[in-house]
């Protein structure tokens, strides 16, 4: 009978090293093989906690992940334990992992985890907004129009929605989400969490990205509220504003989209209508 091995998910500290826990530094000593996203991150992180791993260390990264994937499930066939790890936080979720895990589905081996802090969550739970219902978009897109089309089709989202940014792009995302959603929507910035220099600044999305244009530095997960809207403008008049946003220079798609947010009605009613 074959020997099946074991894949391991292991969450790695999103700042401070001290949130490694027991079970992650045990699970990389009796690895046989890590594959890590920056091989250099990993083996520094080693250092920094103190713990020492026999295990071959392997890079599995968004460049080479395609062609890494076979030669790890072969591993795993040959009843290897296989850890992945990121540079930060759970593998998969914005970061390589999905293909290995489902592959490694597909092969009938063994799948766990080793859960670790989430910077997901702990941004969620120290922003200030609601935490009963929320949902994960990871990072829009880098362009202003898809980012703005991608906003446009969250607008009447009524979870919390939670985002991951690059510091240089911060504060244009902000500024179309304020266009999109409206500058008074709340949101948070979490900024470097567990770490040192640790910022959360909360505020309505305008002020959020007037602040963000001075620049920002860090890791940075943003939380923005989700849709309250109400039906209160009749048609016409939503129709109207559509009208006038566009009139002042705004995309329709952009305008409908925020107008939908804060009146209730159907965006592409709005967008067709305000053609008329």
């Amino acid at each position: 009978m074959e020997t099946q091995g074991l894949l391991v998910l292991a969450g790695m500290p999103i700042g401070d090293v001290e949130d490694a826990s027991p079970a992650l530094l045990r699970t990389l000593a009796t690895a046989d093989v890590v594959a890590a996203e920056d091989t250099r991150r990993f083996q520094a992180f080693l250092v920094r906690a103190g713990a020492t791993s026999e295990a071959r260390v392997v890079s599995y990264f968004e460049g080479n992940e395609a062609a890494r994937t076979g030669d790890l499930v072969a591993l795993l066939r040959e009843g290897r334990t296989v850890v992945l790890v990121t540079d930060a936080g759970m593998p998969s979720v914005s970061d390589p992992g999905y293909r290995l895990v489902a592959a490694a589905i597909e092969a009938g081996i063994r799948v766990t985890a080793v859960p670790g802090p989430s910077a997901v969550l702990t941004a969620l739970a120290l922003s200030g907004l609601a935490t009963d219902r929320f949902c994960f978009e990871g990072f829009l897109a880098r362009k202003s129009g898809a980012r703005r089309a991608a906003l446009a089709e969250l607008a009447t989202e009524r979870r919390t929605m939670v985002f991951f940014e690059a510091p240089h792009r911060l504060a244009e995302m902000l500024a179309d989400a304020a266009s999109v959603l409206g500058a008074d929507r709340a949101g948070a910035v979490c900024r470097e969490l567990t770490k040192t220099y640790e910022e959360v600044r909360r505020g309505g999305l305008g002020d959020l990205a007037a602040w963000a244009a001075g620049g920002v530095l860090g890791e940075v997960t943003v939380v923005i509220a989700g849709s309250s809207s109400r039906e209160r403008l009749p048609l016409s008049e939503a129709l109207e504003e559509v009208r006038r946003r566009v009139a002042a220079g705004e995309k329709r798609s952009a305008a409908a989209a925020a107008v939908a947010a804060s009146s209730g009605h159907d965006r592409h009613d709005l967008y067709d209508g305000s053609r008329a």
